[in-house]
């Protein structure tokens, strides 16, 4: 419960695994957080609904946030898995070239990861590649060490905890409604709540909302160029066990990085994502999906048969291209528009759980707050 009347030192809107990171980075015994969630518990949106992948940095310009964000995260997702006992693994992953024209797109994210830091990356040929993954046909591949899958409920659980433990107070079913600022406060009303809630400071983490609430507080998103694309991408389980232990994953596609096959804890399997633009809530599978996920995973799993897919689960992501080029994350503390204290998170996608701690120590410091 909020003290009555009491100006908050910061309020996260939203509980995603960004927002849950940056919850338990800054609270502590001797200031005041809260959270407002619009759901009923945390991480039920594009947080829960992912491939569960911890990235090694390839994908993304030098000097880039994701770049920076994703190295640095990676490295410290395994800490936490080993320091805490979230689960985290270092699978490795095989990126494959399934034709000769795809090899120097290889040899390019080979290089860029190496200037972004990525540790161990090495072009390996056709013959290396049964070795790695057993099944798996290319005629080149890009071995990276570094990647590996973390439980994501886990790691949300553990912010959740640590935030908790230092005070944090969390609000569920109070979804953000209004934003008003008056004499150096920002008042914040919520459908959860009968009276705003003042705080000073303010981290809008509100993923696939974030750009809403980024308007709300004052922000031209159409100029700033932080406008969000939903795209949405579906899932499919396969049904028998494969022989492949790294994630093995194809060149990138134009909104995303293709049809990838990911492993989980459990050792199971799994086709995904797709990734086309919606403009609602929609989480189901089409199931009539199943033949051009066959047709882009049997390119490099040629034992794959039709009907080892079955429909598994899907997620939205906050994209801010439409067209699938590069965009770098949005962050910004908004004081030179006049908003002092106010931190924008727009357009978190992939690598954003990656980056989550990351991220969370970059909002800490915009925010000047003692550590």
């Amino acid at each position: 419960m909020v003290p009555a009347m009491e100006t908050i030192d910061a309020v996260i809107v939203g509980a995603g695994v960004v927002g849950l990171a940056t919850a338990a980075r800054l609270a502590r015994s001797d200031n005041n957080v809260v959270v407002l969630e619009r759901n009923r518990r945390y991480g039920l949106e594009t947080s829960s609904r992912n491939s569960e992948v911890i990235h090694a940095g390839l994908y993304y310009p030098p000097g880039s946030l994701k770049s920076r964000f994703c190295v640095e995260g990676r490295r410290r997702l395994y800490e936490i898995g080993q320091r805490h006992g979230v689960f985290c693994r270092r699978t490795g992953k095989l990126l494959v070239a399934c034709a000769p024209e795809e090899v120097a797109e290889l040899e390019g994210l080979c290089a860029q990861g190496r200037a972004n830091g990525v540790e161990g990356l090495e072009m390996v040929d056709r013959t290396d590649i049964p070795g790695l993954a057993p099944g798996v046909r290319a005629v080149a591949g890009l071995w990276s060490p570094e990647t590996g899958i973390v439980d994501t409920e886990e790691l949300m659980r553990h912010f959740l905890l640590k935030a908790q433990d230092a005070g944090a107070i969390f609000l569920w079913n109070s979804e953000l409604a209004s934003v008003e600022r008056k004499d150096g406060v920002y008042h914040l009303g919520s459908k959860g709540l009968a009276d705003p809630i003042p705080a000073r400071c303010v981290v809008n983490a509100a993923g696939l909302a974030s750009d809403r609430v980024a308007a709300w507080a004052g922000l031209d998103c159409g100029a700033a160029g932080c406008r969000l694309h939903w795209f949405k991408g579906e899932y499919f389980s396969l049904r028998r066990a494969l022989p492949i232990r790294p994630l093995v994953y194809p060149v990138p596609a134009e909104h995303g990085l293709g049809i990838h096959l990911t492993v989980d804890r459990q050792g199971r399997h799994r086709l995904g994502p797709n990734a086309f633009a919606v403009d609602a809530l929609d989480y189901d599978v089409d199931s009539g999906h199943a033949g051009a996920f066959f047709a882009a995973a049997a390119r490099y799993l040629p034992d794959l048969r039709p009907e080892d897919l079955a429909p598994g689960t899907a997620g939205i992501r906050p994209k801010l291209s439409a067209d699938g080029s590069f965009r770098d994350f949005y962050i910004r503390e908004q004081s030179e528009a006049g908003r002092p204290g106010w931190v924008d998170l727009v357009g978190i996608d992939s690598p954003g759980l990656t980056s989550s701690p990351a991220i969370a120590d970059f909002v800490a410091n915009l925010l000047e707050w003692r550590a």
